[in-house]
């Protein structure tokens, strides 16, 4: 698997851990959106997209976040306590949507996306601190393994949207 392209987006809010969102394309034919890059005590780290545990109303059966006190689709009170089975999530209120099999394939993802990340930040002149939500976009050339820099022209809202 070669990560063929990574989109860095910097977060607009530095009073956050949040830094930005990035877009990787996998082999040019697979891509993950919405990872985030976070500080974290240690540093920068990288979080894979993820969805929010739901569970059940007793009533009418719509969907809830376990987290919410009445239900969204028909109004009742939900049950103080809902938790699901805690073998399936480990007690989380959130599960990730795509993640690294093994810790080389994590190591390769967040590397490619921590180099685009700082690029990103130094092309916008704020190394110190994340800024505007300029986008960093490194492609891996047909003929080599390596990652270039290059910048895409801006595309309207929905625009390559299947």
């Amino acid at each position: 698997m070669e990560i063929t392209e990574v989109k860095v987006r910097l977060a607009d809010d530095n009073t956050e851990r949040l830094r930005g969102f990035c877009t990787v394309t996998l082999d040019r034919e697979f891509v993950v959106r919405d990872i985030k890059i976070i500080e974290g005590a240690n540093g920068l780290f990288v979080a894979m997209p993820s969805r929010k545990v739901t569970d059940h109303c007793p009533k009418c059966h719509g969907k809830n976040h376990l987290r919410a006190r009445y239900c969204n689709d028909c109004g009742a009170p939900l049950p103080g306590q809902r938790t699901p089975d805690l073998s399936e999530t480990g007690s989380k209120l959130h599960v990730d949507v795509a993640h690294p099999i093994n810790s080389e394939c994590r190591s390769r993802f967040q590397k490619a996306i921590l180099e685009a990340f700082e690029a990103e930040r130094r092309r916008v002149g704020q190394v110190g601190e994340a800024s505007s939500p300029q986008e960093n976009v490194r492609r891996a050339p047909e003929s080599e393994g390596s990652i270039q820099e290059e910048h895409p022209p801006q595309k309207s809202f929905g625009e390559g949207i299947v």
